[in-house]
C-alpha cells in the first residue's frame, strides 16, 4: 500500500484545487467565507459519520487522551489556516496571499525535523523552492506586491502555518494508530464545533431552502472537497515523509489554474505555465526519491 502513498496525496491535492468551482458558485448564492467553511465543516460530518455507520462503526472509537490531535487537524490547521486565508485575501493581494499560504510546505519540513527527526536533504530543500517558485508562477504572481501591509503579511503567513499543521497533528494521529477516516471525521466534528458561531447559519440554511438541489450541491462540495481528499491525504501521509507529502499535494494551485481555465475560460499566462511546469517537476522529483 506504500506504494499508492505518492498517487493518494496527488489525488488529493488534484480534488483541493477544484475547490474554486463550488466557492464561486456559493458566493454567488451570497454566502460569506466562514458560511463556506461552516457548510463544508458541517456537511463533511454528516457524511463521514454516515459512511462509519455503514462502513465500520467501530471506528468512531478514540482514546480521550488523543482528542487533541483532532483539536489540531479541526481547530489550530482547518479554522485557523481558512480564518488566516480569508482575511490575508482582504488585505493583500491574492497572488501574494497564495504565495504565503504555499510556504506551507517549508514550514511542514521544519516541524517535521524538530518533532519526527526527519531528514533535510538537499532533495527536499530543492523540490520545496521549485515548489514555492512554482506556485507563486501558477498564482499569477507577476512581480507587483501592492499595498502588502504588515497585517496581510502576518495572516497570509498564518494561513502556511495553520495548512502545514495539519500533516503534523495528522502525523501524530496516525502514529496512534487511527484510520484515515476517523482523523477525518474527528477533524471535522472539531472544525464544526469552532466555525459554527461564527457563520450565519440563518442565511445558510435560507439559501438552502430557496431552491431545489441546493442541499444536494452542499454535499457534493463538501464530499468532492474535503471528504474524499482528506481521507487521501491522511492515508498518504501513512506512507510518505510530512515534507514530501507536502510538496506533492501542491498540486493544488496547478489543478486551480486548469479548472480556472477549462470551467471558468480564464486564460494561462506564460508565467504560470512555467510554474505549472515547476510544480510538476518538483513532484516527480520528490516521487522518485521515494522509490
Amino acid at each position: 500500500m506504500k506504494k499508492y502513498a505518492p498517487f493518494f496525496v496527488l489525488c488529493a491535492g488534484m480534488l483541493w484545487g477544484t475547490i474554486g468551482i463550488y466557492v464561486k458558485k456559493l458566493n454567488g448564492m451570497g454566502l460569506g467565507s466562514m458560511d463556506i467553511v461552516a457548510i463544508r465543516a458541517l456537511f463533511t460530518v454528516v457524511s463521514l459519520f454516515v459512511c462509519l455507520m455503514i462502513y465500520n462503526k467501530r471506528l468512531f472509537t478514540i482514546k480521550i487522551r488523543d482528542i487533541w490531535c483532532f483539536i489540531g487537524t479541526g481547530v489550530f490547521s482547518i479554522v485557523f489556516f481558512n480564518y488566516c486565508y480569508f482575511r490575508a485575501m482582504t488585505l493583500i493581494p491574492l497572488s501574494i496571499a497564495a504565495i504565503l499560504l504555499y510556504t506551507a510546505p517549508a514550514f511542514v519540513l521544519i516541524l517535521s525535523a524538530v518533532l519526527f527527526g526527519e531528514r533535510i536533504t538537499k532533495r527536499k530543500i530543492l523540490a520545496l523552492l521549485a515548489t514555492i517558485a512554482g506556485c507563486a508562477l501558477a498564482s499569477g504572481f507577476s512581480g507587483g506586491v501592492g499595498h502588502t501591509g504588515p497585517a496581510g503579511i502576518l495572516y497570509g503567513l498564518g494561513a502556511g502555518i495553520g495548512y502545514a499543521l495539519y500533516s503534523i497533528f495528522g502525523r501524530c494521529a496516525i502514529n496512534r494508530r487511527y484510520n484515515s477516516m476517523t482523523i477525518s471525521f474527528y477533524t471535522f466534528l472539531c472544525a464544526s464545533v469552532a466555525s459554527v458561531p461564527f457563520a450565519d447559519v440563518g442565511k445558510i440554511v435560507s439559501v438552502g431552502e430557496s431552491a431545489h438541489g441546493v442541499p444536494v450541491f452542499y454535499l457534493i462540495f463538501a464530499i468532492m472537497s474535503t471528504v474524499l481528499p482528506y481521507i487521501l491525504y491522511t492515508k498518504g501521509l501513512s506512507g510518505l515523509e510530512n515534507a514530501r507529502a507536502s510538496v506533492i499535494a501542491s498540486v493544488e494551485p496547478v489543478a486551480a489554474a486548469v479548472v480556472g481555465l477549462l470551467v471558468f475560460g480564464e486564460a494561462l499566462s506564460a508565467q504560470q505555465i512555467i510554474g505549472i511546469a515547476l510544480v510538476i517537476g518538483a513532484i516527480a522529483f520528490t516521487n522518485k526519491a521515494c522509490q
